[in-house]
């Protein structure tokens, strides 16, 4: 358990803290260690009502944000609001689309991103966290559409961190030149990636938490997840739950807003919400938007969010 949860689980409950009591209970640690955990989450899990005297953050406080609304359009965030941005965008290739895959796009306008779509999605994403892009598997239609999209990334801010292949499961889609069962999970960070990956040798060695640059843990080869069955899906193109609560455990903490800027069906929402995070998302079609107040109504633990 890194320190910052530690904390947590032992403050959690009670009207306040103090430093000293938190260096107490962490005998072990250097104060300044101590100390630093607790500013570094300010916000996210802890509060500072009084000097030297803080409080936990309610875990049950997260929330959804549904906005009906075109996904290009982020004008309504403030800069540096977001913690990963986690998103499906409806891309333009007509070949790949048509028929056999688990992806189509009827309902949408179409398109493909360009500099400017990047240079706001890192407008709005914070120092250091990730943008998630769930992209087709490279093919003779789309390869040059995919470098296109590392290029702006690049000339946004953004630094590739890493692609990890979706494996659909044991779905197989016999259309094309080549039978179709993937997609790819690109990961960017605003600038270098936070410390987010516990170091245990580096810890060890000087006996107090250290971390790397980078995510919570080392990357899959693959994300081996089946596609959501056509049917129980209520959109076209949805991604798998356990898949986005996968992806999240990796990026983001407790208590950090996750933006889905094409929603779709609301999943990535619903996954930020099982794992106590709190989502921001966007739809432009209005059937969308009442799917997905239905899909978050039909699960008890949710309805306090729409109330």
């Amino acid at each position: 358990m890194i320190l910052a949860e530690k904390l947590f689980n032992c403050f959690k409950g009670k009207d306040s803290f103090t430093l000293n009591e938190a260096y107490l209970e962490n005998k072990e640690k250097p104060k300044t260690t101590v100390r630093a955990r607790i500013y570094e989450n300010l916000g996210i899990r802890f509060e500072r009502i009084a000097k030297g005297i803080y409080k936990t953050i309610d875990s049950n406080d997260e929330a959804c944000i549904l906005i009906e609304g075109d996904g290009r359009n982020l004008s309504i965030l403030k800069d540096e609001s977001i913690d990963c941005i986690f998103t499906d965008h409806p891309w333009l290739d007509l070949k790949s689309n048509k028929g056999g895959g688990t992806r189509a796009f009827a309902l949408y306008d179409c398109f493909k991103y360009t500099y400017d779509d990047f240079k706001e999605k890192a407008r709005v994403l914070k120092k250091g966290c990730f943008l998630v892009e769930v992209l087709p598997a490279e093919n003779a239609n789309n390869y040059e559409y995919l470098y296109q999209i590392k290029q702006y990334a690049k000339d946004a801010g953004l630094i590739y961190y890493s692609k990890v292949t979706w494996k659909k499961g044991n779905f197989v889609s016999n259309t094309g030149r080549k039978a179709k069962n993937t997609q790819d999970i690109m990961i960017f960070s605003k600038g270098k990636a936070r410390r987010m990956r516990y170091d245990k040798k580096k810890s060890d060695i000087n006996g107090m938490d250290c971390y790397m640059s980078g995510c919570k843990g080392m990357l899959p080869t693959m994300f081996d997840v089946s596609p959501v069955s056509k049917k129980v899906r209520i959109h076209q193109s949805e991604l798998p739950i356990s898949l986005c609560e996968q992806i999240l455990e990796f990026v983001t903490y407790e208590g950090e807003v996750v933006l889905d800027s094409f929603a779709g069906s609301g999943v990535v929402g619903e996954a930020a919400l099982k794992l106590k995070r709190s989502c921001v998302l966007i739809e432009i079609l209005k059937e969308n938007i009442e799917k997905i107040k239905s899909r978050f109504e039909r699960n008890i633990l949710f309805q306090s969010v729409l109330e």
